[in-house]
């Protein structure tokens, strides 16, 4: 039972002992005090009142900031506060029923893999209030029915798009990297001959390449450290991009390398392809020189199971084989 006094200022000082250790607050009304005290008999914060966008916000600015995929984490965090009528509930009275209006809603908007994607983001946000901030006794995402994931991509970049997009990055083997858009050019075929993704072409030094291996020190893979043979064309390019920094081998950032990409692949009026259909078509190649092992090692798959939704070679090709 709280311990109750009226301060000078009209308000109501409560103290309460819980698992032996003194608790104070201090609130306008009892009432706001009563329920303090219940939060915190039941093992919920000192947030009872906080919204859904003040949660999001904190979690932004001190747990997002915190993490390798900062960036994309908080375009999605601000893309939900734009929605003021979901995030400004509180969260204690968050249900699995307001997230379920939510999936309905959105899964009108955009793909059911978009949604996935958000519910990823949230999933943690609320993990974290629940078990590291005390905010709430329950996830309510816990329960909520998740919409089918749809079949991985099987999208392979062709000859003739690669030719176009070239043109529109303005790059050519033998052409000076003097724009940052022929850089990300370089990068492109790079990655096409390497299997590299976006981030790890644009964190590659200098230092990290040592003969005909790249050593990529925060890769996706459980080991954080994976080693890249290269071929003669990936050397080539990198022979190009000699003179352009004396640290970063392609002088990129990720927003630049995304935007100068969608940008050119528009001008080419190219339909339906992501950066990322550059591992795709790197893994498909591949497999057709390294064994299973040796594929899953280069490319960073602890999982072999991986390299089936990377590889995306044709039946069609296939029968070549078996004449």
């Amino acid at each position: 039972m709280a311990n109750i006094t009226k301060t000078p200022s009209g308000k109501f000082r409560f103290i309460v002992t819980h698992e032996y250790k003194q608790h104070s607050k201090t609130v306008k009304t009892k009432a706001e005090g009563y329920i303090w005290e219940e939060n915190l008999k039941a093992g919920i914060g000192d947030s009872p009142n906080m919204t859904f966008a003040a949660l999001l916000e904190k979690y932004r600015d001190e747990v997002t900031t915190q993490k390798p995929g900062h960036r994309q984490e908080t375009i999605r965090i601000n893309r939900f506060l734009k929605d003021k009528e979901f995030v400004n509930v509180k969260i204690t009275d968050l249900t699995t029923h307001h997230f379920d209006t939510w999936k309905i809603k959105r899964l009108k908007e955009v793909s059911a893999l978009s949604v996935l994607r958000e519910i990823a983001i949230l999933n943690p946000v609320f993990n974290h209030a629940k078990k590291t901030w005390k905010y709430l006794r329950v996830n309510p995402l816990d329960d909520l029915s998740k919409p089918s994931k749809p079949p991985p991509r099987d999208r392979l970049i062709t000859d003739s798009e690669i030719k176009s997009l070239c043109f529109q990055f303005n790059y050519a083997p033998d052409a000076k990297l003097e724009t940052i858009t022929s850089r990300v050019g370089a990068a492109f075929l790079f990655a096409i001959e390497t299997a590299f993704r976006a981030k790890e072409l644009c964190n590659l030094r200098w230092v990290d390449v040592k003969g005909r291996v790249a050593k990529i020190h925060d890769s996706k893979t459980y080991a954080g450290i994976r080693e890249v043979p290269l071929s003669k064309r990936a050397m080539e390019i990198l022979k190009q991009c000699k003179g352009v920094d004396d640290e970063f081998v392609f002088k990129l950032r990720e927003s630049q390398l995304d935007s100068l990409f969608r940008k050119c692949r528009g001008k080419a009026l190219i339909e339906d392809m992501h950066f990322h259909d550059t591992r795709h078509l790197a893994i498909t190649r591949l497999a057709s020189k390294l064994d299973v092992l040796e594929l899953a090692r280069m490319v960073g798959h602890k999982d072999l199971k991986m390299l089936l939704v990377y590889y995306n070679k044709k039946a069609s090709d296939l029968v070549k084989k078996l004449d």
